[in-house]
């Protein structure tokens, strides 16, 4: 897939404000500092359509873009460790649950993990939330250029085996990406426009 329009439409707290389109939305969501922004604005070939920022929690908003007009980019709050109040983090945690337990037009996830790291019990857990909220999801990756192929593999492994353990059948759909050396591009955007094309195939309400 290629990507020729990417436009800002919403920003809000209330999935209720979300766009009324009945587009498939694909949402990207993760740990704060995980690299989001940076991702979403390597798929879409735009520097500044989500704001990058080295303040980790920065985005507390749910941010609709849409996409070559057929189908919504949703870039979401991160979950975990963010330099905001109690009060606030509740409130945007709630709304992230609300949007994935009631948003009709969710086609599916991408979970947003930094591959640097040996897996972390906060993205176990989410991921555990989603499979028993029953949320299609995938994993992607991220900051992949900044390790070694053999701890890449190594780091993938350790989430297979801690999934395994929490009784997961089978590793979801997995991506390792880098913004910064665009590895992984193709591959998400391929798949969302295989997904894509199943959705409108089968589901007369997109």
């Amino acid at each position: 897939m290629k990507i020729n329009t990417a436009e800002f439409i919403i920003s809000n707290s209330e999935v209720a404000k979300c766009p009324q389109d009945f587009l498939p939305e694909y949402a990207f969501i993760g740990r704060s500092n995980v690299g989001k922004s940076s991702l979403i604005n390597m798929l879409t070939n735009h520097k500044n359509l989500a704001k990058t920022s080295g303040r980790p929690g920065k985005t507390q908003l749910i941010n609709h873009f849409k996409i070559n007009n057929n189908w919504f980019l949703v870039d979401l709050p991160g979950y975990g460790y963010a330099k905001v109040s109690k009060k606030t983090k509740s409130v945007f945690q709630q709304f992230i649950t609300d949007y994935f337990e009631t948003r009709e037009q969710l086609v599916c996830a991408f979970v947003l993990i930094d591959i640097r790291h040996e897996a972390q019990n906060i993205d176990i857990e989410f991921m555990s939330y989603m499979g028993e909220s029953e949320i299609p999801f995938c994993i992607i990756f991220t900051k992949a250029d900044k390790i070694s192929k053999v701890k890449i593999d190594s780091h993938i492994a350790a989430y297979k085996k801690q999934m395994f353990a929490n009784n997961w059948e089978e590793m979801p759909h997995y991506f390792v990406t880098s913004a910064t050396e665009q590895t992984g591009k193709d591959d998400v955007l391929n798949y969302i426009d295989e997904v894509n094309q199943e959705v409108f195939k089968n589901n007369n309400q997109f």
